[in-house]
């Protein structure tokens, strides 16, 4: 059983787990008399909320007395839906910002109101898979409220959804996904053809640079390894590394950030790939 720590409101009370992490808990009447110290019994609960860190935990216990528990229904259907077909866990915080981003859209377009969204186009080549369930997730939400989201809203959705994956916040996933769709043109400019956006070895170059991207932004850039290896390739793959270097100093003089010489082998070894 869990002990009350705190009452949100008659049906949101906070707790801890067994591992003594902060959890919100949820159930019809579950707050409704009660106080610090009190035990609930598990049959009482229907959900269970968790969100990394104690700053996050009280966002969401914030959320609970602004937002109606439908938004937190929709969300956590949708990501559920979303590790389902990515077959990975997301970000727990991903809860709190999507709920909230949702609960604002829905409101934006009552009042026949909606946001463009400037890197749509980017978001649909570079993150299929997100965008896709985006898509769905605005079914879900149209359905539920009422409305009739654009793929606009798909594209945000998909954004956060992303966010979650590489566990960054929302101001370096815009980055990131303006820095991919810069150095796609540079590459494509190198080697003067369109990159094959259907291949495989195209995906994973996109892949690479999302992670790649998550460690520019964070300030985790890769480095050591093999300097034996770093020069085999280097000079095995020379036009291929040179494109890594117009891709550096891009990055140099667009982000002021520096990046190491394992990630410009890593980075030699996948534009070799979508070259051939």
């Amino acid at each position: 059983m869990y002990a009350i720590t705190k009452v949100i409101n008659n049906n949101i009370i906070c707790s801890v787990d067994e591992n003594g992490n902060e959890v919100i808990l949820r159930g019809l009447g579950i707050g409704f008399g009660r106080k610090k110290g009190e035990r609930v019994e598990d049959e009482k609960i229907e959900k269970v909320y968790r969100a990394e860190g104690s700053k996050n935990i009280n966002r969401l216990q914030q959320l609970f007395n602004e937002i109606s528990i439908e938004y937190f229904d929709v969300c956590s259907e949708i990501i559920s839906m979303a590790e389902n077909e990515m077959n990975r866990n997301l970000n727990k915080n991903l809860l709190i910002t999507l709920t909230d981003h949702i609960d604002f859209a829905v409101k934006r377009k009552k009042k026949g109101f909606e946001y463009k969204n400037a890197l749509l186009s980017e978001i649909k080549n570079f993150y299929a898979v997100e965008f896709n369930i985006g898509k769905k997730a605005v079914n879900i939400i149209n359905e539920k409220f009422g409305q009739m989201l654009s793929e606009d809203e798909a594209g945000f959705i998909a954004l956060h959804i992303v966010n979650a994956e590489l566990d960054t916040d929302m101001n370096n996933m815009v980055s990131i996904t303006e820095m991919i769709s810069a150095v796609t043109e540079i590459v494509s400019n190198y080697y003067g053809r369109e990159l094959d956006k259907d291949s495989l070895d195209y995906s994973r170059f996109i892949t690479h640079m999302k992670f790649f991207g998550q460690r520019v932004f964070m300030n985790k850039i890769a480095d050591g390894g093999d300097s034996d290896i770093h020069n085999v390739i280097k000079e095995k793959y020379k036009k291929d590394y040179n494109c890594a270097v117009k891709i550096r100093g891009y990055i140099s003089a667009k982000y002021n950030k520096i990046i190491s010489e394992e990630e410009m082998v890593f980075l030699t070894v996948h534009l070799k790939r979508i070259s051939m």
